[in-house]
């Protein structure tokens, strides 16, 4: 391995360490056991579906962008980690303090960040004023990732990188969908 990866991989480990076991306090585990869910299947795909056919134009037009988003970025998602195959933390070290259901799939990316980044990312780009808290809404939930001990920092960072370009292009593309 070289010394760059050596050298990414001690960082990426003693920044899960510090957020999984220093940051860890019996209040803070139920906010982020549930805060977690808002990267979830079951809640992106639902805000995503309830504001295309309940918000009124053009929210629901740029919740479509959403969907298409976080679709498009659940396969790139589905693909990188049947490639990569990274176990999870508490797999490779037992001492993880895991405070959610334990999951059977890989680790690399973040699934719930992807998501939560692919759904946001299109509000971030219609709506400005609203993109620093969008962010940090998402940013929470890749931060939950970590803290319940199911991904290590670069995973929650690559799902992050994942969910805004794939929200980027596609705005980007509707964008010349509409001029056209």
């Amino acid at each position: 391995m070289s010394r760059l990866a050596v050298w990414f991989h001690q960082k990426d480990f003693a920044l899960f360490n510090f957020i999984n076991h220093s940051c860890h306090h019996k209040y803070l585990d139920p906010f982020f056991r549930s805060f977690t869910h808002l990267g979830g299947a079951t809640c992106t795909i639902s805000i995503a579906l309830l504001f295309t056919m309940s918000a009124p134009a053009p929210y629901s037009l740029w919740a479509i962008d959403s969907l298409i988003a976080l679709t498009v970025s659940h396969i790139i998602v589905s693909i990188i980690k049947k490639m990569y195959q990274r176990n999870r933390p508490y797999l490779t070290y037992p001492e993880t303090k895991t405070i959610s259901k334990r999951l059977t799939d890989y680790s690399f990316p973040s699934g719930h960040t992807t998501a939560i980044f692919s759904i946001v990312t299109p509000f971030m780009l219609y709506m400005p004023s609203m993109a620093i808290y969008l962010f940090c809404l998402a940013g929470i939930v890749g931060l939950s990732r970590i803290y319940i001990g199911l991904h290590y920092p670069s995973d929650v960072l690559a799902g992050a990188f994942i969910g805004v370009g794939v929200g980027v292009i596609t705005v980007y593309l509707h964008s010349i969908v509409m001029v056209i």
